[in-house]
C-alpha cells in the first residue's frame, strides 16, 4: 500500500488530493482546496506566493503520513531567483498587462514565424519567452523557476526543470528536447538561467522523509497522461480555466500552415508531442459568475446552465480568445461590446450570455479539430474531454452536436490522477502509463453523448462563427 499527495493548482483555485494505491485500485479524496486570488503589487498582477505556501503546509498537515508528493500547475508563469535563492517578487500572473505590447517587441528581434519554426509553441502574449522580454528583474536573477518547480524547490531545496512545464515557454526546441540557443540568445537569456531539465516521473528529493517527486508540471500534460481508451483517431480536449484540444503525434508539427493556424506543440508526460491548441475554456464562466457576484446577484452553476437552457440558441457568438476577452472584470459588458462590434444581435439576459459563451466554446472546438486535422491527415471520430468541463453536461452536448461525433467525459479528476499515477510509476508501484491507464480505467466512471441529430443547425451557426470579423 502506497500514500501519495497530488497538489494541483490552478490559476483559480488550488487542491490536494490524498491517494493510496493498493496493486490494484487507486482511492482518493480532496483533502483541501483554495481559491487561488492574484493580487495587486505597483499596479501589476501576482500570484500570491505567501498564501500558496501556507495552503501548502495547511495541506500537508491534514495528509498526516504520505510516501510521496508532486505539483501540477498551470503553464507559462515562472518566478525569479536572486544570488541567495530568494524570490525576488511575487511570480507575475499571465494575465497582467505588462505583456500587451510584448509581441510587437519580440518581432524587432525575431519574427513570431522564426520563433514558432524553433520552438513549435503556439505564438500567446503570455508565454514565458515574451514575459521575461517585459520583466525588469531579469537581470538582478541567477535561476528561473516554472511554477511546479519553484513549489518542489521550496519544499526540498533542488531545482530541477520538468520538461511538460518548460515546453510552454517558447523557449524549448521540441525536436531537440533541449533549450533553443537561436531563441535565447537572440533575446539574450543566459543558459545559466535554467534548471537542469528532467522528465515526467523523476524523484527529485524529500521533505520530512516525503519523497518530492517532478511528474509532468504541466496540468494538462498531467490530465492527458490520465485520458482512457483512446486511438489514433480520438481528439483530446482538457476542459477547465483553460480548453486545450487536439492530439498525441510522435513528433512536433511547425510547418507554415500549423503555424498559420495557431496550433502549439508541448512535451507530454511519455516525452512525445501533443498538438493542440489553447482556448480560453471555462474561465469565461468563472469569470462571468464573478461578475455576478460582484453585483449581489448569486448563482449556481447549475443556475447558470439551466439559464442557457431556456434562452434563445444562435443568437450571437464570441471568439473565447478575443483580447477584449481576456481581462479580468466587467466579462458582460465586454461581450455585449463584442458583439455590438461584430454586428451581432446583443445578449441582454445573463442566460443568453451563458449560452453565448457555450456554444461560442463549441464552435470554437469545431474550428480547431477542423485546423488540426489538415495538419496532421487524421480524421476524429470521438473527442475525449477529460477534466472539471465533464460535469458540465450542456458542454459535452454541444460540443457532440456541433463537431457530429461521439464525446467521452470523465475522468473528471484526471489531472489529479495523471499527478498520482505519475507518482506511483517514480515509486515502483506502477510499471508504466500504459498500465496506468488500464487502472484508472477500471475504476472511474466515464459518460458517453451522441449527436442529437440538429447538425444542420450547428452547421449554419458555424459558418456565421467562422465569418465574424472584429
Amino acid at each position: 500500500m502506497k500514500t501519495v499527495l497530488a497538489f494541483d493548482f490552478g490559476a483559480s483555485s488550488g487542491r490536494a488530493i490524498k491517494a493510496t494505491f493498493d496493486g490494484r485500485k487507486i482511492s482518493y479524496e480532496e483533502i483541501h482546496r483554495f481559491e487561488n486570488n492574484p493580487k495587486t503589487i505597483a499596479g501589476h498582477i501576482h500570484h500570491d506566493l505567501t498564501m500558496i505556501c501556507d495552503e501548502i503546509h495547511q495541506a500537508l498537515k491534514k495528509a498526516g503520513n504520505v510516501d510521496s508528493l508532486a505539483f501540477d500547475t498551470w503553464g507559462v508563469d515562472y518566478a525569479l531567483l536572486d544570488e541567495a535563492d530568494k524570490v525576488i517578487i511575487d511570480p507575475f500572473h499571465y494575465r497582467d498587462n505588462r505583456t500587451a505590447d510584448a509581441l510587437a517587441k519580440a518581432e524587432k528581434i525575431m519574427t513570431s514565424k522564426e520563433l514558432y519554426a524553433h520552438t513549435g509553441n503556439q505564438i500567446m502574449n503570455i508565454n514565458t519567452l515574451f514575459q521575461l522580454i517585459c520583466d525588469d528583474n531579469l537581470t538582478k536573477a541567477k535561476t528561473l523557476l516554472f511554477m511546479p518547480d519553484l513549489f518542489t524547490f521550496l519544499l526540498c531545496g533542488k531545482k530541477v526543470c520538468e520538461k511538460t512545464i518548460a515546453s510552454t515557454s517558447q523557449m524549448l526546441d521540441l525536436a531537440a528536447g533541449d533549450w533553443s540557443e537561436e531563441v535565447l540568445n537572440a533575446y539574450g537569456i543566459k543558459r545559466s538561467l535554467f534548471a537542469p531539465l528532467c522528465p515526467s516521473g523523476t524523484i527529485v528529493g524529500e521533505f520530512q522523509g516525503i519523497k518530492v517527486v517532478a511528474v509532468a508540471g504541466h496540468d494538462t500534460q498531467s490530465a492527458f497522461a490520465a485520458v482512457v481508451n483512446a486511438d489514433e483517431n480520438t481528439a483530446l480536449l482538457s476542459c477547465g480555466t483553460w480548453s486545450l484540444i487536439g492530439c498525441e503525434t510522435d513528433g512536433p508539427i511547425n510547418d507554415e500552415i500549423s503555424f498559420k493556424n495557431q496550433l502549439s506543440n508541448e512535451i507530454s508526460a511519455e516525452g512525445k508531442i501533443d498538438f493542440l491548441k489553447n482556448i480560453s475554456g471555462l474561465w469565461l464562466i468563472q469569470e462571468t459568475r464573478r461578475d455576478l457576484r460582484a453585483k449581489g446577484q448569486e448563482y449556481s452553476y447549475a443556475d447558470l446552465e439551466r439559464l442557457a437552457l431556456e434562452s434563445e440558441p444562435f443568437k450571437c457568438f464570441i471568439d473565447p480568445d478575443s483580447p477584449l476577452l481576456f481581462a479580468h472584470g466587467d466579462l458582460m459588458d465586454r461581450i455585449k461590446a463584442y458583439c455590438v462590434k461584430t454586428s451581432q444581435a446583443i445578449p441582454q439576459t445573463v442566460g443568453e450570455i451563458v449560452r453565448c459563451i457555450y456554444e461560442s466554446l463549441a464552435l470554437k472546438y469545431r474550428r480547431s479539430l477542423v485546423e488540426i486535422e489538415e495538419c496532421t491527415g487524421k480524421k476524429f471520430d470521438r473527442l475525449a474531454i477529460i477534466g472539471g468541463g465533464t460535469k458540465d453536461g450542456l458542454l459535452c452536448q454541444m460540443a457532440s452536436d456541433c463537431l457530429g461525433i461521439k464525446v467521452s467525459a470523465g475522468p473528471i479528476e484526471a489531472t489529479a490522477l495523471g499527478n498520482i499515477m505519475l507518482q506511483l510509476i517514480a515509486l515502483g508501484e506502477i510499471k508504466d502509463i500504459e498500465e496506468g491507464r488500464r487502472i484508472i480505467e477500471n475504476t472511474e466512471k466515464i459518460k458517453y453523448f451522441d449527436p442529437k441529430g440538429n447538425k444542420e443547425e450547428w452547421d449554419k451557426a458555424y459558418e456565421r462563427f467562422v465569418n465574424i470579423k472584429e
